[in-house]
C-alpha cells in the first residue's frame, strides 16, 4: 500500500510540475481555449480587453493575450526552467 501512495505522489506531482502556460496564463489542460480565443482575437483584429468578455476564462484569457501583445504560444513550467 505504501509503494501505491508513493507512485500516486510521484505521478501527480509530475503532473503537476508540467503544468502549461499561455502568455503567462495558467492553462486546464492543453491550452486550447487560450489558442483558440488567442486565434478569435487575432482574425477579427481585437484591440480592446472589453471585447474578450466571454463564458470561457481561457477564451478570454487568450483574447486578452492576443490584446496585450503575447506572442500566443503555450509552453510547459519544464520548458522555462531550462
Amino acid at each position: 500500500m505504501r509503494a501505491f501512495i508513493v507512485l500516486v505522489m510521484l505521478v501527480f506531482g509530475s503532473a503537476m510540475s508540467s503544468a502549461a502556460t499561455f502568455d503567462g496564463y495558467q492553462c486546464q489542460g492543453d491550452c486550447s481555449g487560450h489558442q483558440a480565443g488567442y486565434d478569435w482575437a487575432e482574425q477579427n483584429d481585437i484591440d480592446d480587453e472589453d471585447s474578450c468578455d466571454t463564458s470561457s476564462q481561457s477564451f478570454n484569457e487568450g483574447c486578452q493575450s492576443f490584446v496585450e501583445g503575447g506572442s500566443g504560444i503555450a509552453s510547459s513550467d519544464d520548458e522555462e526552467d531550462e
